[in-house]
């Protein structure tokens, strides 16, 4: 039974910002360091300080051979069992982290070389440097270190969604950026019949992660040793009818093996080896996990459109509807807009309390219109104003979404609305918004979503580029 079944939220996971895990058992993903790195907020930059500093503080305590202080704070660590991510088969339980885990983690850690020699720079950098560290664990020490970000993200979910909470809950081990080291607190969570849940952004979860050994392996260690052989001229050195000389990758691996010992051993030799791998991924950013993907492996049904559309524009507009018209507008655009904008806050609150916007959406792009947008405009987050008006909106309701603008939020918006009866005269008044440097308006009727949505089920990205591309250059030209 998934979370959004176990609190009946009447959501499917295309319209929920967190993994909709199972209560019981494990899925098979991972929290990936450099994921964290796409999130331009205070939370991820919270995330990424926290890992930092953890992973600083251990390494330096093993430099400076304090072994008693170091594996204090590795011993902390465990399978997070509440998240409900990772190789379980069955019930959550030790796969990673546990049984003893932590223990062979601290061993390799400070038999390192690559640790001692300070060729470590990330946590990342352990799962090609480190004996006995894999992706796997690598993304539970994540989890552990950012464990009090992600409690205070259950919270606003479980605000955002009306997921109940209970107090008085262990938090588990929280990282102190200050002191350097665990504490625990009580806090309040959500608690199924399983135990506690602390819920994940399904944008900082991936398949597979960014650093990979294999591809480390194949691309760089064997591409060296292919040099030093042909430099030596040894008999693995074939030639070629052309007089060219070669070296199979497949006599390189019956040679030297494939373990990670020979891995570490030649970029100890070579560190030009991992900076070269560390340049080549440093603006490498893998978007998260699409519907399609995640729906196969969660086992459960891709996003309704045509539902998910008529539930919005089916609706009598008028005032007493306003209220679910917003969240139904909310629900369509998560999954329209996924994975590009994400992260959604309803009725986000500015200028301490005194204003609020609908929905304010945090701009993840990595391609497409979004990404497009963030490169050329202020475009951090991307607001939304839903009005479920029965008559034209006009002149306030355009400047009530201009006015909650500015060059360090984002400066583009969307207004979604039911009809226009002049829909020319208002895109002329966003026009006029634009060019006097109020902001990028861009107005969203039902018609419009209609479209969008005839592009989605194509699954035609260009289009669905040229579609918001052209709708922007009208209110620049």
């Amino acid at each position: 039974m998934r979370v959004s079944q176990y609190f009946q939220l009447n959501r499917t996971q295309p319209t929920l910002d967190f993994v909709d895990i199972d209560i019981r058992n494990d899925l098979r993903v991972f929290v990936d360091p450099r994921a964290l790195k796409l999130i331009p907020s205070s939370w991820g930059s919270e995330c990424i300080s926290l890992v930092q500093d953890y992973f600083r503080t251990v390494i330096r305590h093993i430099r400076e051979n304090r072994d008693s202080e170091a594996q204090e704070l590795l011993a902390s660590l465990h399978e997070p069992n509440e998240v409900h991510l990772g190789l379980s088969v069955d019930y959550s339980q030790g796969r990673a982290l546990g049984n003893g885990s932590a223990v062979n983690v601290w061993d390799s850690l400070r038999q390192s070389e690559a640790v001692r020699s300070g060729l470590l720079e990330d946590l990342e950098d352990t799962i090609l440097m480190v004996e006995g560290v894999s992706s796997d664990i690598v993304s539970d020490m994540l989890i552990n270190i950012i464990r009090e970000p992600l409690i205070n993200y259950t919270f606003s979910m479980a605000e955002q969604y009306g997921i109940p909470l209970t107090d008085g809950i262990a938090s588990g081990p929280l990282w102190d950026p200050i002191h350097h080291c665990w504490y625990q607190e009580f806090v309040r969570l959500p608690m199924t019949s399983h135990g506690k849940l602390i819920l994940v952004p399904k944008s900082i979860v991936r398949k597979r992660m960014l650093y990979n050994l294999q591809e480390y392996y194949n691309s760089y260690i064997l591409s060296e040793l292919q040099q030093q052989e042909l430099a030596a001229n040894t008999q693995l050195v074939q030639l070629l009818r052309n007089g060219n000389r070669r070296v199979t990758k497949k006599d390189l691996k019956e040679k030297y093996g494939q373990s990670k010992s020979l891995v570490i051993q030649e970029t100890l030799k070579n560190p030009a080896l991992l900076r070269q791998y560390r340049e080549d991924k440093r603006n490498v950013y893998p978007p998260p996990i699409d519907h399609q993907s995640l729906a196969i492996l969660e086992d459960t049904d891709p996003p309704d459109w045509d539902n998910l559309l008529t539930e919005a524009i089916s609706l009598s507009p008028g005032r007493d509807q306003a209220c679910t018209y917003e969240d139904r507008i909310e629900q369509l655009l998560t999954a329209l807009f996924y994975p590009h904008l994400d992260h959604p806050q309803v009725q986000h609150q500015i200028h301490n309390g005194r204003k609020r916007i609908d929905i304010t959406y945090t701009n993840l792009a990595v391609e497409g219109f979004f990404k497009w947008l963030g490169n050329n405009y202020p475009a951090m987050h991307v607001f939304v104003e839903c009005k479920n008006y029965c008559t034209d909106i006009s002149n306030p309701e355009l400047d009530q979404i201009s006015g909650r603008f500015s060059p360090s939020r984002g400066q583009f918006g969307l207004l979604v609305c039911r009809s226009f009866t002049d829909k020319n005269l208002f895109i002329q008044r966003c026009i006029d918004t634009a060019h006097d440097h109020r902001g990028f308006v861009m107005p969203f009727d039902d018609t419009d979503l209609q479209a969008l949505i005839v592009i989605r089920k194509r699954r035609n990205e260009d289009a669905e580029f040229r579609f918001f591309k052209e709708k922007f250059d009208r209110l620049i030209m």
